[in-house]
């Protein structure tokens, strides 16, 4: 075969460190946009990018040429980064680890509208309910100790 043909999306959740509720409402739409500007700059595809105070959610096509690892170091590096000098919070962390779970074609319009509807969600469920049943869905076996 002449080409590469591919479909590599996924749905990436990362939280604040500690989980905390460091986002405010008030700058929260920009660290979207940030994040989707650094994926770009990466060329990679950002086709959802959404959360709240603790957390965010990417819905992102990658190339077969990105490692995971990395677009995720450098999006959380450049990120901090722009909450420390844009936004003026030197305490803004993220934690370290980070989910990512593979989204087929004929699954990515849901998995952009469950993103789209993170405040909503976020009302009567928290983060920690939200990521064990990713896992649990998913097959990703899990030390519930681990997730704290």
């Amino acid at each position: 075969m002449p080409s590469t043909h591919l479909s590599l999306h996924y749905h990436l959740i990362f939280a604040t460190k500690g989980r905390l509720p460091m986002m405010a409402p008030s700058w929260r739409e920009e660290m979207h946009a940030y994040l989707g500007g650094v994926l770009r700059h990466m060329d990679a595809i950002p086709q959802c990018v959404g959360g709240v105070a603790d957390h965010i959610h990417i819905l992102a096509g990658l190339k077969a040429t990105h490692c995971l690892a990395d677009v995720m170091r450098d999006m959380k590096r450049a990120s901090s980064e722009w909450v420390h000098d844009t936004i003026g919070d030197r305490a803004f962390a993220w934690q370290e680890g980070y989910g990512a779970f593979t989204v087929s074609a004929s699954m990515r319009e849901e998995v952009r509208q469950y993103i789209e509807r993170q405040p909503e969600h976020h009302r009567t469920r928290t983060f920690r309910e939200e990521y064990i049943e990713f896992l649990q869905k998913s097959g990703v076996e899990f030390d519930e100790s681990h997730l704290d």
